[in-house]
């Protein structure tokens, strides 16, 4: 089922893999350093398609679809100006803790997928009613049983895309991002004005740092982005 859903929905299938060109290279090398299975990078794919703006009905948000509650519970800043959880480094970071943790709790990492969807009190609740030790064994909604096969599926076509019919040109991925660092720790009253002093258009700040969320950039003393 999950097969044909991503072979035959062409439109967002092809643009998980040319966006994957351009943010994959920034999500392996913190999923292997935070020593996570290295196909949880597909897991960002199924989340969000890897649209680093998207945002569900619940108020889930980034490429790895995190909630409000769990962005501060994993240490992520979330205010009217900073929200990191559009922070494609530090999001990933908090993902991988939430994921390892499920690990430890259930030992089993297709179980600990499952949780990143469902939530671990509603995964810890069914595994205990249904006396079943893994998720693929749970009677759960529709959503959550196919999360963790979408999970493979997504894996197997984004190895082999032509085998599965996308037969996509290099000059037609999305090139990653080339950018310089530039650490702050003085507030930026105006951040279109920080734009143009750095060479560049208050719409590049924006497309670069999402988790930027105002027009300004207030920075508590000892603080620093």
């Amino acid at each position: 089922r999950e097969m044909v859903s991503f072979c035959y929905g062409h439109t967002n299938t092809l643009m998980i893999i040319k966006r994957a060109n351009r943010y994959f290279p920034i999500l392996k090398p913190i999923i292997e350093e935070m020593g996570l299975p290295a196909d949880f990078i597909y897991l960002a794919a199924i989340e969000s398609s890897l649209n680093p703006r998207a945002q569900s009905p619940a108020k889930a948000v980034g490429l790895w679809q995190i909630m409000p509650a769990t962005a501060k519970e994993y240490g992520l800043e979330v205010n009217d100006n900073v929200d990191e959880r559009y922070n494609i480094i530090k999001s990933t970071r908090a993902a991988c803790k939430y994921l390892k943790k499920a690990y430890e709790k259930y030992g089993s990492w297709i179980t600990a997928a499952a949780s990143y969807n469902a939530g671990q009190n509603r995964i810890s609740t069914e595994l205990t009613r249904q006396l079943q030790n893994h998720a693929v064994d749970l009677w759960l909604n529709d959503e959550t049983s196919r999360y963790m096969f979408r999970l493979m599926a997504i894996k197997m076509i984004m190895e082999n895309p032509v085998y599965y019919g996308f037969a996509i040109r290099s000059s037609q991925l999305y090139p990653p991002m080339r950018f310089k660092e530039v650490e702050v720790n003085n507030t930026i009253s105006d951040l279109s004005q920080f734009a143009i002093d750095n060479g560049i258009s208050f719409s590049q700040l924006k497309d670069f740092n999402l988790w930027l969320r105002s027009r300004k950039l207030p920075i508590q003393e000892g603080n620093s982005y």
